[in-house]
Parts: structure tokens; C-alpha cells; sequence
């Protein structure tokens, strides 16, 4: 099966990103959600990251103008029907996601490939929502897509190898490196990553070490670009908890229990970058 036209379910910072480099490679676009304001500013800062890469010369201009050409805004499910393969990128709650992937069922045509950007919620339990579940895959982009190469391809129970090596092969175009991972709680990356944020976590609540010196020892003595706590900060506190809540319920290891001073930040509204204020205030 060839990919041509992609569907992007959610316009925000993984979504916007995820809607660049699939049309930086070549594909039709459609870029979705219930927000219009959010959809302009998605556009908005694609033209303005796409603007910066031919000041850069990582680009040329027409190559990013060709790019920003493929890219559509659309307001309603029904207008990306006929795509090959929809990628979901909404928020990282299961209840929003299992709706979505019912809705799409409903109206994409038989053929099309669900993708899900989940970074730890069960691909199995996504793809049971759907009429199509051998068509169901993991797709899980880093933050910054554009930046990142890295994407997490994760087969739940029923993906049929048609499935995987289409995602796989379409990835790749846009010029990432696809590695697989099993269908259990956080996959590979954040099985690793949040319970080291975490564990900051709990260094910062224990009085171990101020948030500098955490994330100054981190950066200086493993070699990392950002401390734990500046990087939580980054991906948003409350996605965070999220997921240490999903490694929690699904493993039931008492190691995964979430700090209860991430708790107490994501209640407070402390949810990083995104509300200007988290370990840090921005």
C-alpha cells in the first residue's frame, strides 16, 4: 500500500510538528481539530519553523513553500475520509483516544491505516475501539518532531505485518529511524524516561538537591542536553503524571508510583512550558 494522503488528528505541539514532516515529505496533509484557534496557530508556527529552516539554508524557500502547499486545515473527520493512513496526536488521556479512534472508524475508508501517537497507553485496548484492529499501530513521535529522528512503532495484539511494514516504510520517508517495541506500559522510551524524571522528582521532594543543581548534575555527569526537571518541564508535567499513572496501573510496581510532588505541581496548574510555569518559570 502506498501512503499519499495523511490524516493528523490534533493540532498541537506534537500534531503541528507530525503535519510538517509528513508534508516536508511529500504527502497530502490534512490537518484536524475541534479548535480553529488551535489549527491557525498550528499553521502559523509551521510557516514560521519552515521560514526559519530556509534562513538557515537547511531548505530551500520553494521547498518550503511545496511543504506548506500540501498542508489543508480541516474542521470535520468527514473531510479526511479518504486518506491511507490518519496518525492520532491528541491529548494523552485513554477516554479521548478510544472515542477518536471509534469516530474514525465510522467514517475512513476500509483501507486506511489508524495510527495512534500515544506514548504509553495500550495500542491492543486503541485498536479493540476500532472495526479494523489488524490496522491499528503505534506511531510514537519525539519532541520536537522535526528535530527528533526517532520514531516507536508498537504492534498491538492484532497488527498484521502489512500494517507495520507500511507505518514503518512510511516513517522512514520522512526521514526518521523506526525501531519496534512490545505493546506493555510507557513501550521502550518511557518505560526508561519517566521513572528517571520521576525519581528527580523525588530527589527535589527528598531535599537530595536543589532543581539547578539536579539538573546541572545530570547534564554535566551523563552527557544529557536537559536535567530531568527542565525536560519534564518541556514535555508538559501533567503528561508526565499521565504516564507514571499508566505504568502504575499497568505494571503495579510500587517503583512507578508518581511523586507526590508531581501531583501536587499538575494540581497546582504547574504543568511547565505550557502554562509558564512548572519546575521553572518561563
Amino acid at each position: 500500500m502506498i501512503i499519499s494522503k495523511i490524516g493528523v488528528i490534533g493540532s498541537g505541539q506534537m500534531g503541528r510538528g507530525i503535519a510538517q514532516v509528513a508534508s516536508f515529505s511529500g504527502h497530502d496533509v490534512f490537518l484536524y481539530d475541534i479548535s480553529l484557534e488551535s489549527l491557525n496557530n498550528a499553521i502559523t508556527f509551521i510557516h514560521s519553523q519552515l521560514d526559519r529552516g530556509v534562513k538557515k539554508n537547511k531548505w530551500t524557500e520553494n521547498e518550503a513553500k511545496l511543504a506548506m502547499n500540501k498542508i489543508k486545515l480541516v474542521k470535520s473527520l468527514d473531510e479526511i475520509s479518504e486518506c491511507d493512513l490518519i496518525i492520532e496526536a491528541a491529548t494523552e488521556n485513554k477516554k479521548i483516544k478510544l472515542e477518536i479512534f471509534g469516530q474514525l472508524s465510522k467514517v475512513v475508508n476500509p483501507d486506511c491505516i489508524l495510527a495512534s501517537n500515544t506514548s504509553s497507553i495500550s495500542i491492543t485496548e486503541i485498536a479493540a475501539a476500532t472495526d479494523r484492529p489488524e490496522k491499528v499501530i503505534g506511531m510514537h513521535f519525539m519532541n520536537p518532531v522535526p528535530v527528533m529522528k526517532l520514531v516507536e512503532g508498537i504492534r498491538g495484539l492484532e497488527t498484521s505485518d502489512n500494517t507495520y511494514e507500511c507505518v514503518k516504510r512510511t516513517a522512514e520517508k520522512m526521514g526518521k529511524t523506526f525501531i519496534v517495541a512490545n505493546d506493555m506500559p510507557g513501550f521502550a522510551v518511557n518505560r526508561i524516561l519517566m521513572p528517571m524524571i520521576n525519581e528527580a522528582v523525588f530527589t527535589l521532594q527528598e531535599g537530595v538537591a536543589s532543581i539547578e543543581d539536579i539538573d546541572t548534575a545530570m547534564k554535566l555527569g551523563t552527557n544529557v542536553p536537559m536535567g530531568p526537571l527542565e525536560l519534564a518541564d518541556f514535555i508538559g508535567l501533567d503528561t508526565c503524571l499521565a504516564i507514571m499513572n499508566v505504568l502504575f496501573d499497568g505494571i503495579g510496581d510500587s517503583k512507578y508510583r508518581p511523586s507526590p510532588l508531581l501531583k501536587q505541581y499538575v494540581a497546582s496548574g504547574r504543568l511547565g512550558r505550557k502554562s509558564k510555569r512548572g519546575f521553572y518559570e518561563y
